[in-house]
């Protein structure tokens, strides 16, 4: 390296490739390790934290003995190319080291990793994953211990079989065992960890636990679901599905109603796949999914996997390697997923068109959390419920605004007129009696006191906008009112 490049580096300071030392010292040993067991890299010594040349000493005999030091404190023992250069009057060391081809490499039993600009210990969990990593397999595609081929649901088998060959992906031929045997899901007549997660007659007992929140500590609706991959995935996006809100949007002469779902549902499957798919198998915690009313949380065991970085995951231009390469291969293999390492760019596509939804995603306690939710109530969560002096035209304005359930237009949703012709039919409806819509609002308020707008709508089946409608009547004739809190209250009847 000339001293124009290498100046450019230490201008650029400190990163996932390159460290500062003032000293040589058994930080450079564990950064060098580190640097090893991620994409290699090259630690300069004689120079400060702030990237100013300070020039380290180097006697005679220095080069040697850091030499074999780092040998003999590195297992297996790795070899640094060092360079001394001098710049300025001052010398500088350069420890130069290639990423070794089979990680995780220790110093004094400890093993390390490097992330951004600092080192990081590695976990047990995480020493593995490098390990199977490093010689190209994974765990699932070892054999699980105590299980044999009879263990297998052919019935599963066969299903799967029928899926992947109409996938036109792969095409499967023989019997059900030479199929599997050809994925490298049996072997040595044995299953492997993969065929038992997705074929097993039995349940293993890797939960995928989910529940309907109304707070943090108020549970509505609990279940604990386990059985083959493929049914988890089915039964776990139906749970989520019976406690989402739903809109109808009426469209064409014929009034056909078109169902919109308050999440886009290609998003919720492909995190929901996401999770069952990239658990750490080999952790006793279970993948955690918890539904509130604006957010919906997975948690799932073992961080991100390979290297990937959560910055590098926000970006459309990332590459994500599988933990468990058989089950991913499988369920690619029946077109559930698409190409590895691309759900989060279509998750960010699928959401597009909801201007006030956020898809978040951090390493948490362990683990791998993602959320996705609004940012601010939309219309099947927002009230638009104050008194009756609060009930003015800037409720109609706001209608107009907020309304977008789905990139579909609002005008059809259940509001068909423009300011002022909303307030005029209003000012019409109050000098009538009750219709039926309004009726039939009244009435459910009566059988069921507290409830919401949004709940309203859900229940009776009619549009969000006619509810609110009818809703601002029945206070104007004093035949309901509004109490407790937006998010909290809800209406009862007075008359």
């Amino acid at each position: 390296m000339n001293e124009k490049n290498l100046l450019e580096r230490i201008r650029n300071g400190e990163n996932e490739t390159t460290e500062f030392k003032t000293n040589y010292s058994k930080e450079t040993i564990e950064t060098l390790v580190a640097f090893a067991n991620k994409k290699g890299g090259m630690v300069l010594v004689g120079v400060d934290n702030h990237a100013k040349i300070v020039g380290t000493s180097i006697a005679n005999e220095s080069v040697q003995k850091w030499l074999n030091e780092i040998k003999f404190k590195t297992e297996p023992a790795i070899f640094p190319d060092i360079d001394i250069v001098n710049i300025e009057g001052k010398d500088i060391v350069i420890f130069r080291i290639q990423e070794y081809p089979v990680k995780p490499i220790s110093f004094l039993g400890r093993f390390f990793i490097r992330k951004n600009n600092s080192n990081h210990q590695l976990a047990a969990n995480e020493i593995n994953d490098i390990y199977l990593q490093s010689i190209q397999t994974s765990w699932d595609s070892y054999p699980y211990i105590g299980a044999n081929i009879s263990d297998l649901d052919e019935i599963k088998i066969e299903k799967f079989i029928e899926r992947v060959n109409e996938s036109g992906r792969f095409k499967l031929v023989g019997s059900p065992m030479e199929c599997l045997s050809k994925l490298r899901l049996i072997k040595n007549d044995m299953p492997t960890h993969a065929a038992m997660l997705l074929f097993s007659k039995e349940e293993l007992f890797f939960n995928i636990h989910i529940g309907r929140y109304k707070t943090q500590s108020l549970i509505i609706d609990d279940k604990m679901i386990r059985g083959s991959l493929f049914e988890s995935v089915e039964n776990t996006i139906t749970f989520i599905l019976s406690h989402i809100k739903v809109a109808f949007e009426i469209t064409g002469k014929t009034s056909q109603r078109t169902e919109i779902f308050e999440y886009p549902l290609p998003a919720i499957r492909e995190l929901v796949l996401n999770a069952i798919i990239h658990r750490d198998y080999k952790s006793p915690t279970d993948i955690q999914i918890r539904i509130y009313d604006q957010e919906i949380t997975i948690f799932n065991p073992g961080g991100l996997f390979g290297g990937l970085e959560i910055d590098e995951l926000k970006t459309d231009n990332y590459q994500a390697q599988s933990r468990n390469k058989l089950i991913t291969e499988a369920f690619y293999l029946t077109k559930d997923i698409e190409k590895h390492g691309s759900g989060y760019r279509r998750i960010r596509e699928y959401i597009r068109d909801y201007p006030t939804m956020y898809f978040e995603f951090e390493e948490n306690s362990g683990g791998y959390l993602t959320r996705i939710g609004y940012k601010k109530q939309r219309i099947l969560e927002n009230d638009f419920e104050t008194q009756n002096d609060e009930l003015s035209d800037e409720l109609s304005d706001e209608l107009n605004d907020e309304l977008k359930i789905a990139p579909q237009s609002t005008k059809n949703i259940g509001i068909e007129a423009g300011d002022d012709e909303l307030n005029d039919e209003l000012n019409d409806e109050l000098n009538d009696e009750l219709n039926d819509g309004q009726n039939k609002v009244h009435q459910y308020i009566i059988e069921h006191p507290g409830q919401q707008s949004r709940d309203i709508s859900f229940y009776l089946k009619i549009p969000y906008g006619s509810v609110d409608r009818h809703i601002r009547v029945l206070l104007k004739k004093n035949k309901i009112e509004r109490r407790g809190g937006k998010k909290t209250g809800g209406y009862y009847s007075i008359a």
